[in-house]
């Protein structure tokens, strides 16, 4: 039995979790989230290379809550989606058990905020090299050639919201998308649709976005949606100095004011 199959058994029996959020092979060997309630569901947990979901989202829905207290596997991304959650007032301290899978295997528990801040703050969080340089050719692009790129790359979009839906910043009781009094996104899949749903999406994280890249990972027809929220997290971090996800109590960018904040911005 493995650590990770050990120690959720025993957070299980003792009732100090009700429900353990991990992975576990699905069809084809792939990799898919398991909600282990009983010590006969935890003996399905896996920990390997193809682990790489950030399952922090799954905390925010209903009826994952429901189950009671929760424990979660996190990497680092989901470490930074709990943080950010935390200081959005979504997840109370100690309200959730936290694992972390080291890379040798072994696993580091945090019990409180404070421990995982100090753990960011000597963990890489950055953007990916690859995806850095998407972003450097996307920026040395003209406005128009960048309005181009994103024009083309929308009117790929199914109006799926697999994106919305793994998105662990995207827990909006009603989305604004699925308003119909007054209807303030076209909801068929169309060109002015599309862009108004996708440059939504994109103002409300900024700030807020991980980089943990679920949004586009999720998405069918393989839009880049990553970089038009990465894009916003340099400007961001340069104009207030605020990074997401990096402490609980951080107050969000775009919703605090401070009297020597730029308005460089201002035309």
């Amino acid at each position: 039995m493995s650590d990770l199959i050990k120690k959720v058994t025993a957070l299980l029996n003792d009732k100090t979790i009700n429900a353990f959020i991990g992975y576990e092979k699905g069809s084809a060997d792939r990799i898919r989230a398991i909600f282990a309630r009983t010590e006969d569901q935890a003996q399905k947990l896996v920990l390997n290379a193809f682990c790489t979901q950030n399952l922090a989202g799954y905390l925010m829905k209903h009826e994952v809550k429901k189950l009671g207290k929760l424990g979660i596997l996190a990497n680092v991304a989901a470490l930074r989606s709990i943080m950010q959650l935390a200081s959005e007032f979504q997840i109370k301290d100690g309200e959730v058990y936290v694992l972390f899978a080291n890379a040798d295997g072994s696993l580091t528990e945090f019990t409180d905020f404070k421990s995982i801040e100090t753990f960011l703050q000597t963990t890489d969080t950055g953007i990916k090299s690859e995806e850095q340089e998407m972003i450097a050719k996307l920026e040395s692009m003209t406005v128009n050639e960048r309005w181009l790129f994103w024009n083309k790359e929308f009117e790929k979009c199914i109006k799926c919201y697999a994106c919305r839906a793994a998105c662990p910043m995207c827990y909006c009781h009603r989305c604004t998308t699925d308003v119909n009094q007054p209807q303030w996104i076209p909801v068929a899949s169309h060109e002015l649709g599309n862009l108004d749903y996708h440059l939504m999406r994109a103002m409300h994280l900024a700030g807020r976005c991980v980089n943990c890249g679920e949004c586009a990972t999720a998405c069918p027809m393989d839009i880049p949606l990553n970089l038009l929220t990465y894009q916003l997290i340099n400007p961001i971090k340069a104009t207030f100095g605020a990074t997401a996800g990096m402490k609980a109590d951080a107050m969000y960018a775009l919703s605090t004011y401070k009297p020597d904040d730029k308005e460089n911005f201002i035309i």
